[in-house]
């Protein structure tokens, strides 16, 4: 058996809600046939709702590393969950996705270093741009987003059609005003950038972050050394008991987390569970897969009916929230509700579930 090295291997960063998961999903469907990919997630919740919503295919494998950041809680769970899944699955590419809320800069160092780097070919590092938060400073001030954006070769604008033409002219705006100059910037989202993009990647190098992006880092205090309350680097949580939803929390990096899991006999309404979506204060990221009276959908719906995303995922319902810790929130208000969202009895969901 050949030695494992320089695996074609590609970061895809941005902060909550960007759409990395998108852009990973999109160009799962057209890789080239042949090639085996391995995929590896961190979330900063607890029950690994990426890794449910990519879903595994006989060439392509998830591998999900919850609760907390790459680099900082999680780093030695993430070394070894990382090596595990190399040598078992041996892959012609490795993509991995870091919570939305992770430092990739410690993280690029980890791969980068050791024995890792004579494994791993690192690839330019994208970072995804949700173009409707740009004018947020909860997201433009954090310490992360700054991070990923200073250690990016390369921008995918995601959003855009959802913006107003004089939100789009602000988001040009904001680029300018930054300072910042990639090496290139996609708009369009996961369509704007083409398979052939990943695939022709150039070598990363042992190149530092721009100068630029590095003094917006120094101006920045950073949230690096916060804890996580939580339980990090589970890559597989336990199923639940029929009857009622396990619940795990946690916060750190400015943001709290609930997760929720279901046992997979529990099925949800549809309807009603996009009415306490919709219900959510602004800035509550949402997502996760829920079985359903219509089959498995992933989860916050769109907002055409008919159009919700099937899932491949049949292990579990799992539901995760993730909002800013100085947001006042009643969880256990909002858990009670989302449990009036259940069907009874379980049977009814219907053929495709």
């Amino acid at each position: 058996m050949q030695p494992l090295a320089s695996i074609p291997t590609h970061v895809i960063t941005g902060f909550l809600g960007s759409g990395k998961s998108q852009l990973i999903r999109h160009w799962i469907d057209r890789k080239p046939v042949g090639e085996r990919w391995a995929i590896l997630i961190n979330e900063f919740g607890q029950v690994g709702i990426d890794q449910a919503i990519v879903g595994e295919r006989d060439d392509v494998t998830v591998q999900g590393v919850p609760g907390g950041c790459l680099c900082c809680q999680v780093a030695t769970v993430f070394r070894s969950v990382l090596v595990q899944l190399l040598r078992r699955e041996r892959p012609d590419r490795l993509l991995i996705e870091p919570s939305g809320l992770g430092h990739p800069a410690g993280l690029l160092e980890v791969l980068g270093g050791g024995d890792l780097a004579q494994v791993l070919d690192l690839r330019q590092v994208i970072t995804v741009l949700d173009a409707r938060r740009l004018d947020d400073p909860r997201v433009t001030n954090h310490s992360t987003f700054i991070d990923q954006l200073a250690v990016a070769d390369g921008w995918v604008l995601s959003m855009q059609d959802l913006l107003e033409d004089e939100h789009r002219q602000g988001v040009e705006r904001w680029r300018q005003e930054s300072g910042l100059a990639p090496s290139w910037m996609v708009p369009g989202g996961a369509k704007g950038l083409p398979i052939s993009h990943l695939l022709d990647s150039p070598a990363r190098g042992r190149q530092n972050v721009r100068g630029d992006a590095q003094s917006l880092l120094l101006r920045r205090p950073s949230l690096h050394a916060e804890t996580i309350d939580s339980s990090p680097g589970t890559p597989e949580v336990p199923a639940p008991i029929a009857g009622g939803a396990a619940r795990q929390n946690g916060h750190g990096l400015g943001y709290r987390s609930a997760s929720w899991h279901w046992h997979r006999e529990e099925c949800f309404d549809l309807a009603a569970l996009d009415q306490w979506w919709k219900q959510l204060p602004s800035g509550v990221r949402v997502k996760g897969v829920m079985r359903t009276g219509r089959g498995w959908r992933t989860f916050p719906l769109p907002s055409v009916p008919g159009k919700e995303a099937q899932a491949s995922w049949r292990k579990d319902s799992r539901l995760e929230m993730i909002w800013p810790e100085d947001m006042e929130l009643d969880i256990d208000g909002l858990e009670r509700a989302l449990e009036q969202c259940r069907r009874r009895p379980s049977g009814e969901a219907g053929p495709d579930a």
